[in-house]
């Protein structure tokens, strides 16, 4: 199966890899099947090891390789993984205040983005959704890096960065359609809802991948760009949201270094 997916072409194999972070949000979301709620303790830890995971596939997947690149290139490479990654965090910032959301813990009052109508449940996928697209970026970036035929582009470490990535969007799929099912949505609504919040990811994967291939000469800037859109979403959303109850920092602090190590595990051993 392995060397199947290895003859695919980088588009493919990106789409695939991507395929597997939404089934891995649905396979959280489909925790309410079984569960009504979850201990706010270990929910908070889920969400800190999520962040550890983004915070080391942001160096490790993307920034690091996006310098070594630059430097091959011919470019210079502080520069773009600086503008790359300031780039991202902006990008994210603006789709953050003009798209309607809502984070899971806050009430209606507190939605952000322009004013609508839309059901909390609406702004509640959306919020999720918002965090999977610089994910799925990612994903397709390192696999159309592969491409590029760079000696810091492996197979072997955008497979890893799915595999982190796909770790992480567990928790996401459990913080959708749990809050929605004790709002009183049946487990089935509950579910779609939760599930559907990954569906960007495949389409940000092939978009990713795409790019990096047609556009090789950019390729440091869309690794850095995709860092910082994760960056963003750690810093903005996961950290804080893990943090809220000021109990459980002790224990959300080990989680979130336990997703960094099994992040920079993954990449180094596979990468």
């Amino acid at each position: 199966m392995y060397e199947s997916f290895l003859s695919l072409d980088h588009t493919t194999q990106a789409l695939l890899a991507t395929l597997f972070t939404w089934f891995m949000t649905a396979a959280g979301a489909g925790v309410v099947f079984f569960v009504k709620d979850v201990n706010p303790k270990f929910m908070d830890a889920n969400l800190g090891f999520a962040a550890g995971v983004m915070i080391a596939a942001s160096f490790w997947s993307l920034l690091a390789p996006s310098i070594e690149m630059s430097e091959h290139l011919g470019q210079i490479p502080w520069l773009m993984a600086a503008f790359g990654f300031m780039s991202g965090g902006v990008f994210m910032r603006i789709i953050d205040k003009f798209l309607p959301h809502l984070h899971p813990s806050l009430s209606m009052d507190k939605k952000e983005g322009v004013k609508t109508s839309w059901q909390r449940s609406t702004l509640l996928v959306l919020a999720i959704t918002l965090h999977n697209f610089p994910e799925g970026l990612a994903v397709g970036v390192a696999f159309g890096a592969v491409a590029a035929d760079l000696p810091s582009a492996t197979i072997g470490g955008a497979i890893a960065l799915a595999i982190g990535i796909g770790l992480q969007n567990f928790p996401e799929g459990a913080a959708v359609s749990l809050p929605l099912r004790r709002e009183g949505l049946s487990k089935k609504k509950s579910f779609s809802l939760g599930q559907a919040s990954g569906i960007v990811e495949p389409i940000a994967g092939v978009i990713g991948a795409m790019f990096a291939i047609y556009m090789q000469e950019f390729l440091p800037f869309a690794l850095s760009f995709a860092a910082g859109a994760m960056i963003f979403v750690v810093v903005e959303e996961l950290i804080p949201e893990s943090q809220k109850n000021y109990k459980h920092i002790d224990t959300v602090t080990l989680a979130t270094m336990v997703g960094f190590s099994v992040m920079m595990i993954l990449d180094v051993a596979l990468g």
